[in-house]
């Protein structure tokens, strides 16, 4: 990226004083601070500069955008990036770039001040003697040397979570399907089925990240398989703990005690549970320390600097690492190998050990940003963290998982091909797409069967006997759920032995209906997928 002359940046939230000093360090760079601007001065002022660096106060709309023909790129000093409008940015040439990791250490802290919390009933007692009373008996609490703390999620906060827990002499229990046994061996914690941990923990905090498959991950089933007397605490997304579920375990005394920091709706709509007497909670602090505040700026202000100099893209939301010209042209391809990965992370089970992509035929691009976009469906799926094609080999990395890459100069039956291979503890399973006209995805292979389904929207697979009738009985009894089928894919092994049918449906698919279709005779197999 070119760098003559002089480049501005315009820093327009409350910042590290450093800031400026990180970006001016590099030779022809110029900061400059205005806060509080209103949208309408902010749009009337960034045609000036070609960098911007923001907290959550600054909105930056398509409108501001379409005023700002040299800005190259735009930092966001924190995780989050909902106040800035990525399709536009990306329209604009601009590169989005956030700082994933800068606040783990402050959330892994809150983390366990609130299991110590939880222990000894600190928040509940200083309330009491502040009203005047004096209850030794009443807060009597435990001690955490000696007790198993279950993690769901090991990712950096897990991890520093795992390192603490130790520390004070717990027992750690960890599950984490895409981090390998030495990674959390690492962190003093052990792998363990979830029901394991159900089991015996005595705490259990969850560090995952929030989608359909870990929404509501610890309902009333989870807390039944509970010791009596667990302590549930939710310092990650609001959603992974069921909050009417959590306070009916309370209610019942099974649960002991519970602290959150977030909440399904924010601020929390469910007020019996915030006011019980054995609830603590804060309003989503996790990451609000002035060191998690002052690491986010210093970090932003880097990967900015690094951009505008021609260095390198860290970080970035939009784009992979490679020209803009390029990437235009390879975006079928990236969308195709996202899905796959996508897919294989819903489908496949069991400790996550092995990737490998083999791409097949005349795909004539460089293959890394290829396998970023297969590791980006992956990994965003188990992570809090905003996961890009930049940093979701990293992801891999730090969990352990080995990434192999092949490419072949030809394909019997495609011209272009891409396989992933998916190696967990329990076996291999392989998954190949392909593309249509240049530009439409499809599925063609699974495990060994072949077939032509179209990767979008929500997906049941399910493998069956090959055998006249099914594909009615399972048609009416998608009906008889209410869910509309919009398409149809089979393929199978050899006539009268297994087939495998994939269908597109018009809304998600619950676990009620999956259930369902597994109680029948004639299936073997069957998941839910949404891309």
């Amino acid at each position: 990226m070119s760098h003559e002359g002089v480049l501005k940046v315009l820093i327009s939230d409350k910042m590290d004083s450093r800031c400026v000093e990180i970006l001016e360090a590099n030779a022809g760079i110029t900061a400059e601070v205005d806060t509080g601007l209103s949208p309408d001065a902010l749009q009337q002022r960034i045609g000036d500069y070609d960098g911007l660096i923001v907290r959550s106060s600054t909105k930056v709309t398509a409108e501001v955008l379409s005023a700002a023909p040299k800005l190259k790129v735009i930092g966001r000093a924190g995780t989050g990036f909902d106040n800035i409008d990525v399709e536009a940015a990306t329209r604009c040439g601009a590169i989005v770039m956030n700082t994933p990791g800068g606040n783990s250490l402050s959330t892994a802290e809150h983390t366990f001040a609130m299991v110590a919390a939880l222990a000894r009933h600190i928040p509940q007692a200083t309330s009491s003697l502040k009203n005047g009373l004096w209850e030794r008996g009443k807060f009597t609490g435990v001690e955490l040397s000696g007790k198993s703390i279950g993690i769901f999620g090991l990712g950096q906060v897990g991890r520093e979570v795992a390192r603490r827990a130790g520390a004070f002499g717990m027992k750690v229990l960890g599950r984490d399907p895409y981090i390998g046994e030495d990674v959390a061996m690492s962190c003093g914690a052990q792998l363990a089925a979830p029901e394991e941990i159900f089991a015996v923990a005595d705490f259990i905090t969850v560090h995952l990240h929030l989608n359909d498959q870990t929404h509501h991950m610890i309902s009333d089933g989870e807390i039944a398989q509970c010791k009596d007397g667990v302590y549930l605490v939710n310092c990650a997304r609001g959603g992974l703990i069921d909050e009417a579920a959590l306070l009916r375990g309370l209610e019942s005394g099974k649960v002991a005690g519970a602290a959150l920091d977030v909440f399904e709706e924010e601020p929390p709509a469910l007020v019996d549970l915030v006011v019980h007497d054995r609830v603590i909670c804060t309003p989503h602090l996790g990451a609000s320390t002035k060191e998690a505040q002052s690491n986010v700026a210093l970090q932003v202000a880097e990967q900015v600097g690094d951009v505008l100099m021609g260095r390198v893209i860290r970080n970035a939301v939009n784009a992979p690492s490679v020209e803009p010209e390029l990437y235009e042209r390879m975006q079928p391809y990236l969308e195709l190998a996202e899905r796959l990965g996508r897919l294989q992370a819903q489908l496949s089970e069991g400790q996550l050990e092995r990737i490998t992509v083999e791409y097949h035929g005349d795909i004539a691009y460089p293959t890394s940003p290829l396998t970023s976009a297969v590791l980006k469906g992956i990994m965003e799926t188990v992570t809090n963290a905003a996961v890009n094609f930049v940093n979701a080999p990293l992801f891999a990395q730090e969990r352990g998982v080995r990434v192999d890459e092949l490419r072949s100069s030809e394909h019997e039956d495609y011209a272009s091909l891409i396989t992933v291979a998916y190696q967990t503890d329990q076996g291999e399973r392989l998954l190949s797409g392909t593309l249509f006209g240049k530009s439409e995805p499809r599925l063609v292979r699974l495990d060994e069967y072949h077939f032509d389904a179209v990767p979008e929207g929500h997906m049941l697979f399910y493998v069956n006997d090959d055998v006249p009738g099914i594909i009615g009985q399972i048609g009416t009894a998608m009906g008889d759920h209410e869910v509309n089928i919009a398409q149809m894919s089979c393929g199978r092994r050899e006539l009268g032995g297994q087939a495998l049918t994939i269908l597109n449906v018009d809304d998600p698919i619950t676990a009620e209906v999956v259930s369902d279709i597994l109680s029948r005779d004639y299936i073997s197999w069957a998941k839910q997928v949404s891309l």
